[in-house]
């Protein structure tokens, strides 16, 4: 079915006029608003080639387990095989803006209280196998001289991190501002979960740092958010190698994709950096913590 097939098809309807107004192209759907009975949905269309990097069978199973979740985007009906995907349009609100904080301390209070509700799926997301899986879709070779080594580097946080983790549970993985929506009421929605699995809640915490290109001294202060000023030292280099880690990701995403104005954007650009520089501050620092250099020693 096409797209205003799927619409008819879902709202039982034989109207032949329903409008589609184009709302976003993004990295990897379009999606469009339409109206039916005076109530304004959106439908979502992968864009092409999108089946390489997201698996919709997993996507459905994330929306069946977060179903009832208040603040997660009112989706009415989605396409296991095709990808589309219906959801009412919510009203009187915006992306969050990363330069405003107290929008940013909102969607952080949102993201943790998600990550609170302990949702399970039987898949999960492994950045490492994504990390390669993204590799094998680039280029021979890197555009970046050094890719090899910075590759090497971050594989080396692997181990410890493994070592570091506690508890899994359902988490966003594309946590960006541009998936949280703020209402005139200040209730912020969180929408978009096609890349959603079972992870550690620090690393959604990092894509959301990575997204925005945020400095250190504001990652700082997201971190310290998110944890209500309680995090501890270790914590802190272990949200970072998550950082470095992410970045290298989409890194490879960004050349998987093989588009040049991408590949020269400042998001781009920033991706790889971060995984250079957050490897580099936890490989200079961390190691004065006993807990985080004993890890090092051991997996040295």
């Amino acid at each position: 079915m096409g797209i205003l097939d799927t619409i008819q098809f879902v709202f039982n309807t034989n109207d032949k006029n329903i409008e589609l107004t184009p709302l976003k192209q993004g990295m990897t759907n379009d999606s469009f608003i339409f109206s039916i009975n005076n109530e304004r949905y959106i439908i979502r269309v992968p864009g092409v080639n999108t089946e390489k990097i997201i698996n919709r069978h997993q996507e459905y199973d994330v929306y069946q387990a977060i179903k009832n979740e208040e603040f997660v985007e009112p989706v009415v009906y989605i396409d296991r095989e095709k990808g589309y995907k219906i959801s009412k349009f919510i009203e009187n609100s915006h992306t969050v803006n990363p330069k405003d904080w107290n929008e940013i301390s909102a969607c952080l209070k949102r993201l943790r209280d998600f990550h609170s509700q302990l949702h399970r799926v039987e898949h999960c997301f492994d950045v490492f196998e994504h990390i390669n899986y993204y590799e094998s879709l680039m280029p021979d070779t890197s555009i970046y001289e050094d890719y090899g080594n910075t590759k090497k580097n971050i594989e080396s946080l692997e181990p410890i991190i493994k070592n570091l983790v506690k508890d899994w549970t359902l988490c966003h993985i594309d946590a960006v501002c541009d998936n949280f929506l703020v209402t005139e009421n200040q209730d912020v929605y969180l929408i978009d979960f096609e890349y959603a699995a079972m992870q550690d809640p620090d690393l959604d915490l990092a894509m959301f740092i990575v997204y925005s290109l945020f400095d250190r001294q504001e990652i700082d202060r997201i971190i310290d958010i998110y944890f209500e000023n309680q995090v501890t030292p270790l914590k802190r280099y272990k949200i970072y190698s998550y950082i470095a880690m992410v970045g290298l990701l989409w890194s490879n995403w960004c050349e998987a994709k093989q588009d040049e104005a991408l590949l020269n954007s400042s998001y781009a650009k920033q991706q790889y950096n971060y995984a250079k520089t957050f490897y580099q501050i936890v490989f200079d620092e961390a190691r004065n913590i006993t807990e985080f250099s004993e890890l090092v020693d051991n997996h040295g």
